[in-house]
């Protein structure tokens, strides 16, 4: 649907020579090879023709402006009068009904600036004002050049625009105007993507690929299920309507909608975020939320006509959101109550009742406190688990960045001699998850700088919560017992001392590390990636168990590093209504066998992957 530009253009085109009735199927046949072409191209990124967005921009902007000085000037001079306010009460007062029917219509002239705040994720807010200080005249000048043109040829109302363009100029202003129309296309598409990424990081949406474009912006992504589901909804709506009133219809109440929502959701931006007076958010509300109803109302007057069709797509991916978040949350809620009791844990002995094996096993789990029903399900049936355990929750938290001196929050389950630490690391909604080798390096060095903090004192535990939990601050002149250093290349050894240095690389073991060698062999950058070394740093102790605890961190950080993730299937309870047992054993479970799997999306080696099977009845 927002891609009517294209579409319009091409009719018009068709319209210049009278042919518009007898090639009709031409014109839907170019508008669908434009709109296909734009979509497959995504994958490519917008990087490499950027540079001509914003000259083509610059270029349309200054050229309707243009045009409208020059129809206002020939038509009508005097048509700068209709900015005073009183023309509006004229207006309404001579046309009555008919004229409050028209507003949906006139609303399309500002159809499109909702995808400002999609951009947002691109550009920032002051640069959004600017933008809109130098478009807001432009397109004033252009109605007024429109009002002009109309005043002297009213038989001319249905195609406006082209027609008062001077014919001299007729062609580059086509030319240019499909130029621009692919490139606010193009605008939405980035600023529908982001959308999507973002609800998915607050879980509100199923787990979906996302591809970085660009290697150093991590906001210019590309998710390829989404853009195969916009290419075949704006191909469904261009053929199906093949006219551009429809289409302009339920651009309007999708447009009105959106601002309608946005206008509530600001009101309580207003009151909770911002604390200010509720009474301040109420005269928010009040004011812009009565001017959009006005124009929604009218627009309700086309649902039949074209706009039935965003509140279809509307419904369609709210259902699909709130059966995510309600499957996901009774999921949670599920293993919050079957978690593993301390009193279990305390009562296995440091052994946990199991073979101890050399290495790191990191557990994740969705629980910030507790150990979750899935590390028992896996120590009943293989009782064997890694000397060093790690719980790990990746939590999204309402804020765009978290900084990486705050991103790990470190804490340790029962006593020293369990070796098992608990991470909660803290994404921000645009965040993006680092590879696996950064990820294990900062783990370790965060655990490491834990456990000095811990055996100096509480005091000294920045944030802590219930006296286990500390804000760990990672960067390079980080850890005064444990040193990380590179090498150039993937494989290089380093020497260490005995007994008082021990170097770890980023290997598993001599088995995974021939594995890994052969995959990294086909990518010349992956061979050529600097490998992390870590050793214990010759300095006197205090607490021998401190420097026994690091040495043990460090030599299993060496022999294998495992990622143990649950492999859940989530079953309503007998008992249910049908229409939960519909959301949840087929709608949800469609969906999780369909999205990206969890592995995927926290950037977790395969090769290193441990998944363990449960079944949820909730």
């Amino acid at each position: 649907m927002t891609l009517i530009n294209e579409k319009n253009n091409v009719q018009m085109y068709a319209y210049v020579f009278n042919l518009f009735v007898i090639y009709q199927g031409i014109v839907i046949v170019i508008a669908c090879i434009l709109l296909v072409g734009l979509f497959v191209l995504q994958h490519r990124g917008s990087h490499r023709v950027a540079f001509m967005f914003a000259p083509i921009m610059i270029l349309w902007v200054l050229a309707i402006a243009t045009v409208g000085v020059y129809n206002v000037i020939k038509w009508n001079p005097r048509v700068y009068q209709a900015l005073s306010p009183y023309y509006i009460y004229k207006f309404f007062k001579d046309t009555g009904k008919d004229g409050w029917v028209s507003l949906g219509g006139i609303i399309l002239c500002v159809a499109g600036t909702e995808a400002m705040f999609a951009e947002l994720g691109y550009f920032t807010a002051a640069s959004m004002r600017v933008t809109f200080s130098c478009l807001y005249p432009c397109l004033i000048l252009q109605y007024m050049g429109q009002a002009a043109f109309i005043s002297k040829n009213f038989s001319e109302v249905s195609m406006s625009f082209y027609a008062s363009i001077p014919d001299p100029l007729f062609w580059p202003m086509l030319v240019v105007a499909i130029f621009a129309a692919m490139v606010t296309s193009q605008a939405v598409i980035s600023g529908t993507i982001s959308i999507v990424k973002q609800c998915h990081a607050l879980g509100c949406f199923p787990r979906v690929k996302v591809v970085h474009t660009r290697r150093w912006i991590p906001g210019q992504i590309y998710i390829p299920e989404i853009n195969w589901i916009l290419m075949i909804l704006n191909l469904a709506v261009t053929v199906s309507f093949r006219h551009v009133t429809p289409i302009g219809n339920a651009y309007g109440i999708a447009y009105l909608t959106v601002t309608f929502v946005t206008t509530c959701l600001m009101s309580l931006i207003i009151n909770l975020v911002w604390h200010k007076s509720l009474v301040f958010s109420l005269i928010f509300i009040l004011f812009f939320g009565s001017i959009e109803l006005i124009f929604l109302s009218s627009s309700c007057m086309r649902i039949p006509k074209g706009g039935w069709v965003p509140l279809a797509i509307a419904v369609v991916f709210l259902f699909i959101m709130y059966v995510w978040h309600y499957g996901s949350r009774k999921k949670y809620l599920y293993d919050q109550h079957n978690k593993v009791s301390m009193r279990w844990i305390l009562t296995q002995g440091p052994s946990l009742g199991v073979i101890k094996v050399p290495g790191i096993g990191l557990v994740y789990t969705e629980l910030a406190t507790g150990v979750p029903a899935m590390f028992n399900h896996f120590l009943t049936n293989l009782p064997a688990f890694y000397q060093v355990v790690v719980f790990v929750c990746v939590k999204t938290v309402p804020v765009p960045y978290v900084p990486l001196q705050e991103r790990y929050l470190i804490g340790r389950i029962g006593p020293r001699s369990y070796r098992m630490y608990r991470c909660i690391v803290r994404n921000g909604y645009k965040d993006f998850n680092s590879s696996e080798d950064d990820f294990e390096n900062d783990l370790v060095m965060s655990i490491a700088e834990f456990i000095q903090l811990e055996a100096e004192g509480p005091r000294t535990l920045d944030g802590s919560v219930d006296g286990r939990m500390a804000v760990v601050r990672t960067s390079e002149k980080f850890g005064t017992r444990l040193r990380r250093s590179e090498s150039a290349f993937f494989g290089e050894s380093s020497s260490s001392s005995p007994l008082t240095s021990a170097t770890v690389t980023s290997s598993k073991s001599a088995t995974l590390q021939k594995l890994k060698s052969m995959n990294r062999q086909e990518s010349i950058h992956l061979n050529n990636r600097p490998t992390v070394h870590f050793e214990l740093v010759n300095t006197k102790y205090k607490d021998l168990h401190v420097k026994q605890e690091l040495l043990e961190l460090v030599e299993a950080k060496d022999a294998e590093v495992a990622y143990v993730v649950g492999h859940s299937h989530i079953k309503a309870k007998w008992n249910s209504s049908f229409l939960k047992k519909f959301a949840v054993n087929i709608v949800y479970s469609f969906l999780r066998k369909n999205c990206r799997a969890l592995s995927v999306g926290l950037n977790i080696p395969h090769i290193c992957l441990i998944e363990v099977g449960m079944t949820y009845h909730v």
